[in-house]
């Protein structure tokens, strides 16, 4: 069993090895700017090997959007569904939906995941795989200019594509080992068909400190992210959780010269609401105020 561990332990950090060399090979639909629910709240969202990670059906959504000051600033919507089918296995659910001036992106993924325990239950390997159909148009109602121009035809007559998320990661009581590869599809074919400012890989290393009664635990936690047509970005941060999780705040912050900072609070163990504003960057704070977020996540059947 020792021998089997060491071998997927040392994929795992293979995987996460292949990421950095991505950057120039592969795109994916995800923001510049991602949800700040990813990091704590919502794992999934970036990682397909958390879906049915914990037990019970697992709900959240998040709004996402800029403040004041850009007229067509994006708009995001995230929704995503995750359950312990049982078995070690797991699925899930994950929408996305970007409006962006008049670029409207939607993106529908399922999942399937297994979580392989070790000798010890609380030490679990776990690997996640997505399928996402993905639709790119312009959105004619606020098209100021002739609907007839044959380039805007040629973008909204473009086909509809598939995508496929790989994910890893490595859990025990208080470590959280992550990896995950968006868009393996355009990663081996070099077909790209998304803009600048997606995202090409993730990987990310966590921690949780119990502490006692009044701070229930500290989880700092660092990942790095490719993104295509920018440099990598740091994102390092943690969340503080306080009276046995019934409230939180968390802060990352991101080397893009960003800062996120959340509160939220838990109710009754099952209604998570969690409100974020990430600094925009010292070359844009001029033009916009910043981003807001506000995510929600239900958890039944525990």
């Amino acid at each position: 069993m020792r021998n089997i561990q060491t071998l997927l332990l040392g994929c795992f950090f293979l995987t996460a090895g292949l990421e950095a060399r991505a950057q120039s090979l592969s795109n994916a639909g995800a923001l510049l700017e991602p949800s700040g629910t990813q990091y704590f709240q919502n794992q999934y969202l970036v990682n397909p090997a958390m879906a049915g990670f914990e037990e019970g059906l697992h709900l959240n959504a998040a709004y996402h959007r800029q403040l004041n000051g850009i007229d067509g600033a994006p708009v995001t919507k995230f929704f995503t569904a995750d359950y312990a089918v049982g078995n070690r296995v797991g699925a899930g659910l994950n929408v996305f939906n970007d409006v962006a001036g008049l670029i409207n992106r939607t993106r529908i993924a399922l999942t399937y995941a297994y979580h392989l325990p070790f000798s010890n239950p609380d030490h679990q390997l776990h690997f996640g795989l997505s399928m996402a159909w993905n639709v790119q148009r312009i959105d004619y109602k606020n098209l100021n200019g002739e609907i007839t121009d044959p380039s805007i035809g040629a973008f909204n007559s473009r086909d509809d594509y598939f995508e496929a998320d790989y994910g890893m990661a490595y859990t025990d009581t208080k470590l959280t080992l992550q990896a995950s590869l968006p868009n393996v599809r355009s990663l081996f074919t070099g077909d790209n068909k998304v803009v600048d400012g997606g995202g090409i890989f993730f990987a990310a290393a966590a921690y949780k400190f119990a502490v006692d009664e009044t701070i229930s635990f500290v989880e700092p936690k660092l990942c790095y992210r490719g993104v295509r047509g920018y440099d990598n970005i740091i994102d390092a941060g943690v969340n503080v959780a306080f009276l046995n999780n019934v409230a939180n705040v968390m802060v990352m912050y991101h080397t893009s010269k960003s800062l996120t900072t959340g509160i939220g609070v838990n109710i009754m163990k099952t209604v998570a609401i969690q409100g974020m504003y990430t600094v925009q960057t010292s070359k844009v704070r001029t033009t916009v105020d910043g981003t807001y977020e506000v995510g929600v996540t239900i958890d039944l059947f525990k």
